[in-house]
């Protein structure tokens, strides 16, 4: 590790799967709009990816924002690092790994910060691995279907995961998921890390982004001890009730839950289209259908997870 490798703080007092059983826990919202707002340039194939090598004191503050906004969980800036991806920018494999440990590090660190300034609950990291898609750039991310077989896709996931395992995150996000099939791959390349993980899919309307029935793509991670919790993210809000209640059915675990704001994102144009229809206040008829992780993806901030947590505790 380098120096520039945040300490690792203590363990919060409670595994994840621990306080997942104990009651709702706030998720954070969407790293790249916070990055954005604090005036950073993500126009990038590497995306919010780009600062952990640039500015990574800038992804330790967004993830305090959040902190700060209530959120239990910060979800790391590993969504677009992967080792193919920081080859296309002349970043060799040992320091692809540093930075792929520090996007872990980074979110310590400010669950260390919001401890010293009086966070008196325990503050979780998630270190997110996600789709091929988002290596390439091109929006396939939301289509799935890259041509590549099961065991090509678990090949491509299994270096990063391994690393981010080792780095020492609470649970691992499998998210953004647009393909059971890319879901079937990282079951296979989480076994033995011994680090749990919630799977969650991009979706439209009851099917993933590729077409597979939702029903057949939670099926996948019913059986797989890993998984503590199945659920959706990036989907407009009014696809999360049909999914939820299709998940807690299938699985029998926990349902995580994180929207987008329901704009639309032009990967053309990498920006994002439309008006917001994201409201803290559904949080209450998502927890009674069977969520327990809640929380915001692209485009909904730290304000709007205030009122998730205010919500949440008004109960």
């Amino acid at each position: 590790m380098t120096s520039d490798t945040p300490e690792v703080p203590d363990a919060p007092s409670r595994p994840f799967a621990e306080a997942l059983a104990a009651g709702p826990v706030v998720l954070d919202g969407g790293m790249s709009n916070q990055l954005e707002s604090a005036g950073h340039d993500l126009s990038d194939e590497l995306w919010s990816a780009r600062l952990l090598a640039e500015r990574p004191e800038a992804i330790t503050e967004a993830h305090l924002a959040y902190y700060e906004a209530g959120a239990d969980v910060a979800i790391t800036s590993s969504y677009q690092a992967t080792f193919e991806g920081f080859a296309k920018r002349g970043i060799g494999p040992e320091r692809a790994a540093e930075l792929l440990a520090l996007s872990v590090g980074s979110a310590q660190e400010a669950a260390r910060q919001a401890t010293a300034k009086g966070a008196r609950r325990p503050l979780y990291v998630a270190a997110s691995v996600g789709p091929y898609g988002a290596m390439l750039a091109d929006g396939s991310e939301y289509r799935g279907r890259y041509g590549l077989s099961v065991a090509e896709l678990e090949a491509f996931h299994r270096p990063r995961l391994d690393v981010l395992a080792a780095a020492g995150p609470d649970v691992l996000a499998l998210e953004t998921i647009p393909d059971s099939d890319e879901a079937q791959a990282l079951l296979r390349a989480i076994r033995g890390l011994g680090v749990p993980a919630w799977l969650s899919y991009s979706v439209a309307g009851g099917r993933t982004r590729a077409g597979q029935p939702l029903e057949e793509a939670f099926a996948l991670a019913a059986d797989a001890d890993e998984v503590i919790a199945v659920g959706v993210n990036c989907c407009v809000p009014e696809d999360v009730d049909t999914a939820i209640e299709t998940a807690a059915r299938v699985t029998g675990k926990p349902v995580v839950v994180y929207p987008n704001s329901g704009e639309t994102w032009n990967a053309r144009a990498r920006a994002w289209e439309g008006s917001s229809s994201f409201s803290p206040q559904e949080v209450q008829g998502w927890l009674a259908a069977g969520a327990r992780l809640v929380g915001g993806c692209c485009r909904v901030g730290p304000g709007a997870i205030t009122g998730i947590a205010t919500t949440l505790a008004d109960g």
